[in-house]
């Protein structure tokens, strides 16, 4: 067992709420739970389901401490234990004896109905790493759990945004650049756009970058991941912002495993606090699994029939699969194409249930120009209603206000002087 990393009951911040909250991932452990209610047992089983759990393995038991302590004398024990307990006297006791059977470096979280410090120091001195409070809730688990391994004063864990098109051709890729661009300038977030169509991939021509390598030499060398191999991939666009470039060439076939991009996003993740997966309009398990196990989600629609079918078909799929994270936004592009007929944003919003964060105009003049000068539209015109767009579309995804840039006053050349001295 080992220390806590938690403060205790009283020291605590009030937990934000469920739609800003962020827990990262937890990596490929063990995990076995003790259960001694059906409900608990139901929430753990919830909880394994979870993407931010999918790398675990998770074993659920009933009978409590006493099934813990039978089951590990003679078998070794896992990264985490899971105990539910509803005494304190016997949880305490119990733990004594867990002890004699448990392997160094195991983590043990206690769930239990008794809501009183003096025991949580009791556990703490124990070497219990986490008391969480029943009744629990799927997500009470999945934060206790992944909580273990993201240490308060290691690097935050970066968020993983993932962009997709309803249907080929709306835009999604021009979003995704300019919304990445939003996020690195106006939020000053330190980002990273990784350009997944790797064979017709348009990111390195709207960022104006001809890196010679990328994407695919991390995917291709999945042995040779890490942090150094990774910053060598990346192309620097900006202070705050990198590409990491699809080849966008069709000299080899880009068939891909389920769990190919793994390797490079769980690296990006260490690295970068924001990651903009620029995702391509197909369907296979890569794409499924980027979108399924990304933080927040952003899906790009033309107002048209087939958009709206495709864009309810992936919000009914993405809700279904993320059943502990907030459901995905989405934007309308390409908006008032003349003489084209169009859904109303409203009808949209009716049959997705939700309404979109911006309906974005077709403007094929700047688009284009930015496009084909391989620029964003902040820098075409600086003062284009899209702009404010994007970065509302930035904002909510990210959680984040825009950074307010300091104003300078008639003096400041004189205190900048002065200062100087």
């Amino acid at each position: 067992m080992i220390s806590y990393a938690r403060q205790t009951q009283e020291e605590q911040p009030e937990a934000p709420t469920p739609v800003e909250e962020h827990i990262a991932p937890s990596p490929r452990v063990s995990v076995q739970a003790f259960c001694e209610t059906v409900e608990t047992a139901a929430a753990v089983q919830s909880a394994g389901e979870d993407r931010r759990l999918g790398k675990a393995h998770l074993k659920i038991q009933m009978g409590g401490m006493a099934a813990a302590i039978e089951a590990y004398r003679s078998a070794p024990t896992p990264n985490v234990i899971v105990l539910e307990s509803d005494g304190r006297n016997d949880l305490l006791t119990g733990l004594d004896h867990l002890a004699t059977v448990c392997d160094a470096g195991t983590r043990v979280v206690v769930i239990g109905r008794i809501n009183d410090v003096t025991l949580y120091r009791e556990l703490v001195r124990r070497g219990v790493s986490d008391y969480v409070l029943a009744p629990v809730g799927a997500i009470d688990v999945v934060r206790s759990i992944c909580n273990l391994f993201s240490a308060p004063e290691a690097k935050a864990v970066g968020r993983i945004i993932a962009v997709v098109g309803a249907k080929g051709g709306v835009g999604a890729s021009t979003i995704s650049h300019n919304v990445a661009w939003a996020i690195a300038r106006d939020l000053a977030m330190d980002s990273v756009v990784a350009d997944l169509d790797l064979a017709f991939g348009t990111a390195g021509l709207d960022y104006n970058q001809d890196p010679p390598q990328g994407i695919a030499d991390a995917v291709f060398s999945p042995d040779r991941v890490d942090t150094a191999f990774i910053d060598r991939l990346l192309s620097k666009c900006t202070d705050h912002l990198s590409l990491l470039a699809a080849p966008a060439t069709l000299d080899r076939v880009y068939d891909f495993g389920t769990d190919a991009f793994d390797a490079v996003f769980d690296t990006l993740r260490s690295t970068m606090p924001c990651i903009v997966l620029d995702v391509p309009h197909q369907w296979s398990g890569w794409t499924k699994r980027a979108l399924i196990g990304a933080d927040d989600i952003l899906i790009v629609a033309a107002p048209d029939l087939a958009n709206l079918r495709n864009t309810k078909n992936l919000f009914d799929l993405l809700k279904a699969s993320r059943p502990n994270d907030r459901p995905p936004l989405y934007c309308l592009n390409q908006v008032r194409v003349p003489k084209r007929p169009e859904i109303a944003a409203a009808e949209f919003a009716k049959a997705i249930e939700s309404q979109p964060v911006v309906s974005i105009p077709f403007e094929p003049q700047i688009f284009g120009s930015a496009a084909n000068n391989g620029q964003m539209i902040a820098e075409i015109s600086a003062n284009h209603k899209s702009i404010e767009m994007f970065l509302q579309i930035a904002q909510r995804l990210t959680g984040r206000s825009e950074t307010k840039k300091q104003k300078s006053s008639l003096l400041s050349p004189l205190i900048d002087k002065l200062r100087g001295k």
